[in-house]
């Protein structure tokens, strides 16, 4: 178990969440952030579309949220294929009747220091972290200012604030867009904000076996609160501003790190 996971009583709180719709990408991983994400808004009520490029998985976190009681649909989409995305959303409405929240989870990194990295690799990863959340905006946005209604969740890291080669560049970026479309589009009653994770335990890391924990141990000592994140750390704050609770929150990046980036 990572360092700093308690077990905790829960608390609940009425997000005002009852019957609205999220499309969330980046579903497919069983312990991944995009899956916690679903499972985290059906229980606040949501219905969900789950959509990854790889179908199964998005298949299997549908059939997860729909064990819950609620409503749910899988959708085959490469975010960074502006026709697939188009297609998901279309597929979505006529499921659904309408779009309320837009979870953009999907993400991308090459994982490569700067030197050995090639323009092919920033592509992927510019195509997929910033053109991707951006064809999913472009895609939702019209419903939601003809209904003067949504929330949007981009996904950066906090890497666009230590800095790095594509990823980080990518993910700064996302920042940027999350600005862009709060100012143009908070007066059709759209909130844009973004989230930017530290380190998360998810397959990524759960994959390198038993030195993921010897690593989980190292990286929680440099982090003032002592502890990495769960997926469910993520998904908590991901509900809270898709919420109305968060009515008046936005263009703003919520840090999920533990204290390891500061202001």
């Amino acid at each position: 178990m990572p360092p700093g996971k308690q077990k905790r009583t829960e608390a609940h709180m009425d997000y005002m969440l009852q019957d609205k719709v999220a499309l969330v990408t980046g579903t497919a991983s069983q312990i991944g952030m995009g899956q916690a994400i679903c499972l985290t808004l059906a229980k606040e009520g949501c219905n969900i579309v789950s959509a990854d490029i790889d179908l199964e998985g998005a298949k299997q976190t549908a059939a997860a949220v729909q064990a819950l009681g609620r409503k749910a649909i899988s959708q085959k989409v490469d975010v960074a294929e502006n026709s697939e995305v188009e297609e998901m959303v279309k597929a979505a409405l006529k499921e659904f009747g309408k779009i309320d929240i837009l979870v953009n989870t999907a993400g991308s990194s090459q994982g490569v220091r700067f030197m050995a990295s090639r323009k092919e690799m920033w592509e992927k990863d510019i195509a997929v972290n910033l053109y991707g959340t951006m064809n999913c905006a472009q895609a939702v946005i019209p419903g939601m200012i003809e209904r003067k209604y949504g929330k949007i969740i981009n996904f950066s890291s906090i890497a666009a604030k230590q800095g790095g080669g594509s990823y980080a560049s990518a993910k700064a970026a996302v920042l940027a867009f999350t600005r862009g479309l709060a100012t143009q589009f908070g007066p059709s009653g759209i909130n844009v904000n973004a989230i930017a994770p530290g380190v998360v335990a998810t397959k990524f890391f759960v994959d390198m076996g038993e030195g993921a924990n010897k690593m989980f141990e190292e990286m929680a000592a440099r982090v003032p609160l002592r502890t990495i994140q769960t997926v469910e750390d993520i998904a908590n704050a991901v509900v809270f501003l898709a919420s109305d609770v968060a009515r008046n929150i936005t263009g703003q990046c919520i840090q999920v790190d533990g204290g390891l980036v500061m202001l």
